[in-house]
């Protein structure tokens, strides 16, 4: 059995996967490849580490694939679920490599998976009566209306750049795979999981589940999941440094900590933390804090070894 010592969830979003206008799979697994080694610095550093990932870019290629396909070749769509599970073995399959070469290079003993996971999230979650995540391609408004007529699908207009399909974004109610997962984190094996913020599934009745066209918040689903598995520490990984108060105003101000109390605040003034962005990474830390964690920090993947050194970053604490 491998070393465990202190447990810790990352959350690495899918934007950080894949550089804008490099979006080849030999330019996805470059970008894969320097995440690896912030990731491999906190293990070297005595950490074992669960690994959430954002999937959002690689939903869209998968997405728009099956569309040419499909109009080209009249070959099937792909659902969303099932572009959930592709994606997540897919970044796995990366991940798994390039941390398993930067262990090797390191002399580092690790070993590394991937779990392709389904979360379950409720039926009658409010955010299925509101659909509000945009997914897949653009689209001419009379395109967007046949689809909302034979496929059932919402659309909506979207800031004059077109027509796009949202489905729901409802909240991680429960990990399914969450036993096997604590099992491999309690071996101490670095576990890539809840891909994408999980697979949405719904359960029946009788608890017979399935898939549903929706997308989890990849920050809720790993809050979740680290509070699942004990993690001492959860890690939101962005694209900025520190946390910033009063954003792009002379006043701006860089946080180097919050209590959940001054989090709390700060999001009910409603504008300091972007609603898309920054605000459910605020929220998914006070959750795990909330939960029982002792500490959350974000910052990006550059900087997460000195902010391990107490040197940057933004620090939550109870």
């Amino acid at each position: 059995m491998e070393s465990v010592g202190k447990v810790a969830v990352i959350a690495i979003g899918g934007n950080s996967l894949v550089n804008k206008g490099r979006e080849s799979i030999d330019d996805q697994y470059m970008a894969v490849a320097e995440t690896s080694k912030h990731i491999a610095d906190m293990i070297q550093s005595g950490w074992t580490v669960a690994v959430g990932h954002g999937n959002g870019p690689q939903v869209g290629f998968v997405l728009r694939r099956s569309e040419v396909a499909h109009r080209v070749e009249g070959i099937h769509e792909v659902p969303l679920d099932m572009c959930g599970a592709d994606t997540q073995g897919a970044t796995g399959y990366m991940l798994q490599q390039c941390l398993y070469n930067e262990f090797l290079a390191r002399g580092i003993k690790k070993d590394v998976c991937t779990v392709v996971t389904q979360v379950e999230v409720d039926r009658s979650d409010p955010a299925f009566q509101n659909p509000s995540k945009p997914i897949g391609s653009f689209m001419e408004k009379d395109q967007a209306l046949e689809k909302k007529s034979r496929e059932g699908w919402s659309v909506v207009e979207d800031a004059g750049r077109g027509w796009r399909r949202v489905v729901p974004s409802p909240l991680p109610k429960r990990v399914v795979e969450e036993p096997a997962i604590k099992s491999l984190v309690t071996q101490g094996m670095c576990v890539i999981t809840v891909g994408g913020g999980g697979i949405p599934v719904v359960a029946d009745d009788t608890g017979r589940l399935k898939g549903i066209a929706a997308v989890i918040d990849k920050d809720f689903a790993s809050s979740l999941l680290a509070n699942l598995v004990g993690a001492e520490m959860f890690v939101i990984s962005t694209a900025v440094e520190k946390v910033a108060i009063n954003w792009g105003k002379p006043e701006q101000k860089w946080l180097d900590q919050m209590t959940v109390a001054e989090a709390k605040a700060y999001l009910a003034e409603g504008t300091h933390f972007a609603k898309g962005s920054m605000a459910p990474k605020i929220q998914a830390c006070i959750w795990f804090l909330e939960r029982g964690g002792k500490k959350a920090l974000i910052t990006n993947p550059e900087n997460i070894g000195r902010a391990l050194r107490g040197e940057t970053g933004t620090w939550l604490v109870p």
